[in-house]
């Protein structure tokens, strides 16, 4: 017993190998290197365009609404379960907004929270049916789906309801305003951008010297220094870019903040833990005294939520609401959670790999856009990309196992 209580208690940062780590954690690198990768080679291929400050913000904007929703995807697919409505819950809570302020003339606040409720009871509801009536939740949502299809024709009358008031549109298309105005140099997210780097590091560093006090496994030295030198300056590249423009986009802040909270959630509180617990054995977490029914309902509603929230930017930035607004949606959502390293048995995923998931689709669209390739090739190649990353799951489980 002492034997085991001194190697449990001796600090273990010196016993990965470099080699060792890299295998233990390479889906999480991989999908880091394999955007970077992306961006350069698309970078090159478009004759430096995807880089240029007007085309990253455009990326920014098109890309807002899947990232928004693949943070509460990837806390559905923890659990064990999916969500196939939100695309259909987008495009109606979209219309909901359209209807309340151009057809009823209600302010934009009160449209703003009045939709995020209705979002969340939508999610409730499906997940009520999930968690305490054990239907599949392919089904449940699939229904959704089909329910809230019919339900956006029916509200807008198979007819397109805009434009919406400036506040409102602000949500999606505003950008940060500048504190400094006296340049055409956006000085205020300039700042914003290396106080987010700095605060970046500082936390990762704070962690660190945490799992070394616990006695954990540390991360290389080399290896964490590589990583938030290449994050740090990434950061503020991409901050410099957009202060040459116009500055940082209101949803990029809005991501920003949303993705801070996500991953606090999931990583650093109970809730969080319990969740990927219930992915990796329900069973097991029932017995530990965990409320796996609530924790389902409630992962369900925060889906509904945020499919609401990125049904209002996406409406936002089209300055109208559309019949045929989120369709599809929830394919990408889907892509951009299993390639950013969620399993698809669940229990496994991090919120930032389904951010960089998002990208590497995000960018593969607008650099393919920019070179002419037909849609018709986007979705092929989208699709032996979303293929290779579940195959590549497969393999490491089967690996590990």
């Amino acid at each position: 017993m002492s034997t085991q209580a001194t190697s449990v208690d001796k600090p273990q940062h010196g016993s990965a190998s470099m080699g060792g780590f890299f295998k233990t954690h390479l889906r999480e690198y991989g999908i880091l290197i394999a955007l970077v990768v992306i961006m350069a080679l698309f970078q090159f291929l478009t004759d430096g365009i995807l880089m240029k400050p007007i085309n990253l913000t455009n990326l920014f904007l098109q890309n807002s609404y899947i990232i928004i929703m693949a943070l509460g995807m990837l806390m559905v697919i923890v659990c064990g379960h999916i969500d196939l409505s939100v695309g259909s819950v987008l495009g109606f809570i979209g219309a909901l907004a359209a209807v309340m302020m151009v057809n009823y003339d209600i302010s934009y606040p009160v449209t703003f929270v009045a939709c995020l409720l209705v979002g969340t009871i939508i999610g409730a509801a499906q997940g009520y049916w999930v968690a305490y009536y054990r239907i599949p939740a392919f089904i449940v949502t699939l229904a959704g789906m089909l329910v809230f299809k019919g339900l956006t024709l029916w509200l807008l009358n198979g007819q397109s309801v805009g434009p919406f008031p400036d506040q409102f549109q602000k949500l999606s298309t505003g950008f940060l305003p500048d504190l400094f105005p006296s340049s055409d140099f956006h000085v205020t997210s300039m700042l914003l951008g290396t106080a987010t780097a700095t605060l970046l590091v500082y936390f990762n560093l704070r962690t660190r010297q945490k799992q070394a006090s616990y006695g954990s496994t540390l991360e290389p030295a080399l290896f964490f220094v590589a990583r938030n030198a290449l994050i740090t300056l990434a950061i503020l590249y991409i901050t410099y870019l957009l202060s040459t423009y116009k500055g940082a986009p209101n949803v990029l802040i809005l991501m920003a903040l949303l993705i801070s909270v996500y991953t606090f959630v999931t990583q650093r509180t109970t809730f969080g833990r319990r969740i990927y617990a219930i992915g990796g054995n329900e069973k097991a977490a029932m017995l530990s005294g965990i409320n796996t029914q609530r924790l389902t309902f409630l992962t369900f509603a925060n889906m509904g939520m945020l499919a609401a929230l990125a049904g209002m930017v996406f409406a936002a930035r089209l300055n109208m609401a559309t019949p045929k607004a989120g369709l599809a949606f929830e394919l990408d959502v889907i892509a951009a959670v299993f390639i950013g390293g969620a399993s698809m048995r669940g229990g496994s995923g991090k919120i930032i790999g389904a951010v960089i998931g998002a990208l590497i689709m995000g960018v593969m669209n607008n650099g393919m856009s920019i070179m002419g390739v037909g849609i018709d090739w986007q979705q092929v190649i989208k699709g032996l990309v979303l293929l290779a990353a579940v195959i590549f799951d497969v393999y490491n489980k089967n690996k590990a196992g």
